[in-house]
C-alpha cells in the first residue's frame, strides 16, 4: 500500500485546517488556533484556561459545551466551600464572595469561548452582544450550543498566531 494513502483508501488531510508550517501537532491535540472537535471532558477546562482571551479562531460544541458543564460543577464547588466558611462565627457570606469570583473569573473567558464558538458556525463574534440582554442571552446561548459546524467558518482560523 502507498504511503500517500491512509488505510480503507480515506483520502490524506488535516480535519482542523492546514497547518502553514506543514508540520503536524506533535501532541496528538489540535493546535489551539483549531477547534478541537471530540475533546476529552478534562482537556476541555485546560484548553479554556489556554483560549481565555483568545477571540478568534472557532471552538467544537464539545468545546462549548464541556466547559458549561465545568462551569456549573466550580459553581457546587464554590457553593459548598463558601457554605464550610460561612459554618465559621467569624465569616459572612463566603458563599457569596466566593461563587461571585468564580464568575468574574470566568466571564472574559466564556465570552471569548462564544465568540469562537460563533465562529464555528460562521456567523461574527458580534452576535454575542446578544448576552446584555438576559432572557434573550440565555436561549441565545443554548441555540449556538446546538448548531452544529459549518465548513466556511474556517474563514475565522489564525493559524499564523499559533
Amino acid at each position: 500500500m502507498s504511503d500517500q494513502y491512509p488505510p480503507y483508501g480515506q483520502p490524506n488531510h488535516n480535519p482542523y485546517g492546514q497547518n502553514p508550517s506543514g508540520q503536524q501537532p506533535t501532541s496528538g491535540q489540535p493546535p489551539l488556533w483549531a477547534p478541537w472537535y471530540g475533546i476529552p471532558f478534562p482537556q476541555a477546562f485546560l484548553r479554556f484556561w489556554k483560549k481565555y482571551v483568545r477571540f478568534d479562531g472557532r471552538a467544537s460544541r464539545s468545546e462549548f459545551w464541556f466547559w458549561a458543564l465545568w462551569y456549573v460543577l466550580g459553581n457546587v464547588a464554590t457553593g459548598i466551600v463558601g457554605g464550610i466558611f460561612n459554618a465559621l462565627p467569624f465569616i459572612d457570606n463566603a458563599d457569596d464572595g466566593l461563587s461571585s469570583l468564580w464568575a468574574l473569573a470566568c466571564a472574559l473567558g466564556f465570552i471569548a469561548l462564544t465568540v469562537r464558538r460563533l465562529h464555528d458556525v460562521n456567523l461574527s463574534g458580534l452576535f454575542a452582544l446578544l448576552f446584555i440582554i438576559p432572557p434573550i442571552g440565555v436561549l441565545f446561548s443554548l441555540i449556538v450550543g446546538c448548531l452544529g459546524t459549518n465548513p466556511q467558518g474556517q474563514q475565522y482560523d489564525r493559524p499564523d498566531r499559533g
